[in-house]
């Protein structure tokens, strides 16, 4: 996941009031390339992909192997809603807009992590209202798209067996403590996603367990894992997820 951007922080000649439809895309990225930079050199030094035996397996950028491709933003395309994405991440975040014409300038992001740049710095009138209450179904159906339509993609998140997993990095913001750990602090959202998942498509077929079961038994593995919410930590529930 991708750190926040606040639009009008970049644009302080315009209204506060501006849709962020009036912020060509070409614009905001000249404005953060020092920030984006920022992010990659810190990235690099962040949780790289690594397999320990009977420990959690870690992954974060989307080019890193073997697990690069548990990261949202990995290029590969699925069928989601009626509408062809190039990553999860695209197909995660076109549901975030109130508005098509919003949908659209997020949509014409050049690559997967300004498409998630753009979606955290949305203003909270742009965002469906009820955004806070589905995305983590939206990622949960995104993520089943992407690795039932790709068998390769399945057979990878089923050779990780029972590991726990987990988005893991050193850059440190509320978006990166919500999906992932920062240096194993946070709530592993997409992980647990993942792991859930997983058991379904281990046990789905056969019918072995009960999905929801599958749920709960990875909720109580890890809960214990998951730290108290920190003083003056933004909600999880905030808008730039």
């Amino acid at each position: 996941m991708s750190p926040g951007l606040a639009l009008d922080g970049l644009f302080p000649e315009l209204a506060p009031d501006t849709p962020c439809t009036a912020f060509p895309l070409r614009s905001v990225l000249r404005r953060t390339k020092k920030q984006t930079s920022s992010v990659k050199r810190e990235a690099k030094g962040s949780g790289a992909t690594r397999e320990e035996p009977g420990k959690d397996i870690r992954f974060y950028r989307a080019n890193e192997k073997p697990y690069g491709p548990f990261s949202n933003l990995h290029r590969r395309p699925i069928l989601f809603d009626g509408h062809q994405f190039p990553t999860a991440e695209h197909a995660y975040q076109a549901g975030k807009p109130r508005k098509e014409s919003v949908r659209k300038w997020l949509m014409s992001a050049p690559a997967p992590s300004l498409v998630a740049m753009a979606a955290h710095g949305l203003y909270t009138w742009d965002i469906r209202s009820d955004w806070n209450k589905i995305k983590f179904d939206r990622m949960r159906a995104v993520l089943r798209a992407k690795f039932t339509q790709h068998d390769d993609l399945r057979a990878l998140l089923l050779s990780t067996g029972n590991a726990r997993l987990v988005e893991w990095t050193t850059v440190d913001n509320p978006v990166n403590r919500a999906w992932g750990e920062v240096n194993g602090n946070g709530q592993n959202m997409l992980g647990i996603l993942l792991m859930e998942l997983r058991a379904e498509l281990r046990n789905g077929a056969s019918g072995k367990m009960d999905i929801g079961q599958s749920k709960s038994a990875i909720a109580r593995k890890f809960s214990a894992r998951l730290p108290a919410k920190a003083p003056g930590r933004r909600s999880v529930s905030g808008k730039n997820e």
